[in-house]
């Protein structure tokens, strides 16, 4: 059986510190050296926990009010224990064996234009034509990541996407080239602007909510991988990204971090994925999407119309692709209890994915992709979390009992 890593047991106290009333002193003393008045509450929305970086807190801040306030205003403050530039994040004191570094979003030392697509009188000016910016919300933010933003001018929206230093540029090829190759991709409004990336809307409406409405039956399955059929072979000379089974372990870790009392559950889990892993048949390196699941697929009219976050589009494998939509499928249920038809489309999708691929490599690197997602039920900010992350490590489990043919179920 696998034993922790000296780091985990390090990331398992940065965790535990962010989630525990004792970080207050951190965000006291971040307060403090920004000449900011003390600290009146502070409320974790966010918890990131990246296994071998270490995790991340987000907090909603109110100060203590002012002469003359009623209401202080909200600040967000975020605490890191990953490793970032010095110069752009405030020293939050050490704490819980760990030295803490701080910033006040939008300013994410690695994410230098979320500023720019934050402020409405820049996205205006940048991204408007002309048209007056009347609503401009964030769509989802992974700290020191990535972060989404959509922009609406009147009748017209614009996701801003914010990457990394560079990677919008990578991005962007990402969408000329299978555009070019016929794969319906949101269309690109120009070349980046400090590393943000500006998007047209994709037609159709999420997959996911065909799921819950009916368990999409109206959709044929073979949609999908014709679609994969269509990733262009250009897509094999870009940089390869690990696929979510790649890294089990890691996963592992995070999902025993977030349910300590199964870390020894999950750690057998893991002992047998990496054996079926290692011994299954993973097929060719294809172009492949990356991230291939129901929340990244609109549909129209029982077509396939648009394929969204192609950032990690290059060189892989296709049970990896498959694996990856089935394992997300099968934990919806945990994200809304309103999806009801779960087992019949998972029933239906795995028939004709399994006769593409080999079943055993399917099936254990859906269970991975399952496992990859129990830590994440705690980012969901229900109460009841640590309930979802169970029932995903069960999911976890069931999965690498998937039907070896279609005449299976």
């Amino acid at each position: 059986m696998l034993r922790p890593a000296p780091g985990e047991h390090a990331e398992n106290r940065q965790v535990a510190y962010l989630s525990s009333p004792d970080v207050r002193s951190s965000i006291e003393r971040v307060l403090e050296v920004q000449g900011l008045r003390p600290l009146h509450d502070a409320e974790l929305v966010d918890l990131q926990h990246r296994p071998g970086a270490g995790a991340t807190g987000v907090f909603r801040v109110r100060t203590a009010p002012g002469p003359g306030e009623s209401t202080p205003p909200e600040l967000y403050v975020a605490l890191t224990a990953e490793s970032v530039p010095e110069d752009a994040v405030i020293d939050a004191g050490r704490a819980a064996d760990t030295d803490w570094s701080a910033w006040f979003h939008p300013h994410d030392p690695r994410l230098h234009g979320l500023a720019l697509a934050s402020d409405p009188e820049s996205v205006a000016s940048v991204w408007g034509a002309g048209d007056p910016l009347t609503d401009l919300q964030t769509v989802s933010y992974r700290p020191l990541r990535r972060a989404v933003l959509r922009a609406v001018f009147g009748s017209r929206t614009v996701f801003l996407k914010v990457m990394r230093g560079g990677q919008a540029t990578g991005l962007h090829h990402r969408h000329v080239l299978l555009a070019a190759a016929g794969v319906p991709v949101p269309p690109v409004l120009g070349p980046p602007v400090a590393d943000v990336l500006a998007l047209g809307q994709g037609a159709g409406t999420v997959l996911a909510g065909q799921i819950m409405a009916d368990g999409a039956r109206r959709i044929d399955p073979a949609e999908v991988t014709q679609l994969l059929d269509r990733m262009p072979a250009e897509l094999l000379s870009l940089p390869r990204r690990e696929a979510w089974a790649d890294r089990t372990p890691s996963y592992g870790h995070a999902a025993a971090t977030a349910l300590p009392d199964q870390a020894r559950r999950i750690r057998s889990l893991v002992d047998h994925l990496q054996r079926q892993l290692d011994c299954s048949d993973r097929g060719p390196l294809v172009p492949a999407h990356g991230d291939l699941y129901e929340a990244n697929l609109l549909v129209a009219e029982g077509r396939i119309s648009c394929v969204l976050d192609i950032d990690g589009a290059g060189p892989g494998h296709r049970v990896d692709d498959l694996a990856c939509f089935l394992g997300h499928l099968a934990v919806l249920p945990t994200v809304d209890e309103r999806y009801v038809f779960t087992d019949s489309a998972l029933r239906r999708f795995h028939s004709h994915f399994v006769t593409t691929v080999d079943p055993v490599a399917l099936a254990c690197r859906s269970a991975s992709v399952a496992l990859s997602l129990v830590a994440g039920a705690r980012d969901s900010g229900r109460r009841d979390w640590q309930s979802a992350a169970r029932k995903r490590l069960d999911i976890a489990e069931s999965l690498l009992g998937l039907p070896q043919s279609a005449s299976g179920w």
